[in-house]
């Protein structure tokens, strides 16, 4: 059907991506940095963070030429100079721009909203996915000014793209998905050009308990066409709030709620979903994997975040945020085994960010600084390496002055 190997620059591209000579008998005018040749000082500018590239534009008209992101993004994933970057929505994307967040320097770059809709508002549980050098943004659930009652969350079928060689150039709309779904699973297949999504429901944060639709589908989006087409006969059962990723041609989806009961018939409670499910990218059919703990151990899912070729034949590295501990996912055992605690520990774990980084996994927290001579927000990183296995701790100010709600905040990662 598709496949699922990784993306990387085709053999057939040459360092002619490079805009400007290296000869000796280039003026002065014409070197980036003078006294270097220009191979030496595009190796330079292209492994700086990606963030600081608007204002390094200013120094000369040289190196906004070289900096500007349609000739600098092919050319650093070309040189292997890519690296991840941490894309956080604050809030809805229509209200609050997104921002992409250097792991090293915590340097911000903000892109640019979602066109504003005059009936549709606080857009939220939607996926972003990323194949390069397009940034998508799928789905959600919201509220519509035209429904009634207003508090009766809908779940979304757009689907947005940005281009982030050329940012500037805003979010273009694509083709609606077949189902409306929020909350669901989200795999990107680079090697064969599209995303593939499955499950969701219309859950919305402001009214967390009880309700909402959930379905079993799966679709699957052509990145070249635009195009959706539904894949398979769907998952064994629907399922809201799960994750997923691919793993040996097959994508995963993990964990969700598949429903909700009554406590004393009056108080709302999910069911949680114990088990994981497979589905062969050939094929298209579905295979049960099981639960993966037993009654009691847990009650739901953690924040799970994936670590994408640490195991052997290329197997991705699956880690869970479970409070304050960390686990690591084994494929043979269908079991959660711990990996370690967290040195600093969480008010809640709903109130952190757990993402995959550049081989390293990243918890995050948004707190005030007590730093005189006043308080400012601040974001608190604790980054575990799963290979040396040990923690380091970093806090950096945040770019504006209010924290960030992790509860109702999305974030993915991106490698530019």
């Amino acid at each position: 059907m598709f496949s699922s190997s990784s993306s990387s620059p085709s053999p057939s591209e040459t360092l002619t991506l490079i805009p400007l000579s290296s000869s000796s008998s280039s003026s002065s005018q014409s070197l980036l940095i003078p006294g270097l040749p220009n191979d030496i000082s595009s190796l330079i500018l292209c492994s700086l963070p990606l963030p600081l590239h608007p204002r390094l534009r200013s120094v000369s008209r040289l190196w906004r030429s070289f900096l500007s992101p349609s000739s600098l993004l092919p050319l650093r994933r070309l040189l292997r100079r890519s690296s991840h970057l941490l894309l956080l929505f604050p809030s809805d994307p229509s209200l609050s721009s997104p921002l992409l967040l250097d792991p090293l320097t915590c340097s911000p770059l903000f892109l640019p909203p979602l066109p504003v809709s005059p009936y549709l508002y606080a857009l939220s549980n939607f996926l972003p996915s990323f194949i390069f050098p397009h940034l998508f943004l799928l789905g959600g659930s919201l509220l519509d000014a035209r429904s009634y009652p207003l508090n009766h969350p809908l779940s979304s079928r757009s689907a947005f793209r940005l281009d982030l060689s050329s940012p500037v150039s805003g979010w273009s709309r694509l083709p609606s998905m077949l189902v409306p779904r929020g909350s669901f699973a989200c795999a990107a297949l680079p090697h064969a050009n599209s995303i593939l999504v499955a499950g969701g429901g219309s859950r919305h944060p402001m009214f967390p308990s009880g309700g909402g639709a959930r379905t079993a589908t799966v679709e699957r989006l052509d990145v070249a066409s635009g195009e959706w087409t539904a894949v398979g006969d769907g998952m064994p059962a629907g399922r809201a709030g799960c994750t997923g990723f691919v793993r040996r041609g097959e994508f995963w989806v993990m964990g969700g709620y598949a429903g909700y009961r009554t406590v004393a018939g009056v108080v709302p409670e999910d069911v949680f979903c114990k088990d994981a499910v497979a589905m062969d990218l050939e094929t298209g059919r579905w295979r049960e994997v099981g639960d993966m703990w037993e009654d009691g151990e847990r009650r739901k899912l953690g924040k799970v975040g994936v670590v994408e070729g640490m195991g052997g034949e290329g197997d991705p590295g699956v880690f869970m945020l479970d409070n304050n501990d960390m686990y690591r996912y084994d494929f043979a055992l269908n079991r959660w085994l711990k990996e370690s605690s967290l040195p600093r520990k969480l008010p809640s774990e709903e109130s952190c960010c757990f993402v995959a980084m550049n081989g390293e996994l990243y918890v995050m927290t948004s707190s005030y600084s007590p730093r005189p001579p006043k308080k400012r927000p601040a974001l608190e990183i604790q980054v575990y390496n799963p290979i040396k296995g040990k923690w380091r701790l970093r806090t950096t100010n945040l770019p504006f002055n209010h924290l960030i709600d992790f509860k109702a905040a999305v974030s993915c990662t991106v490698k530019l």
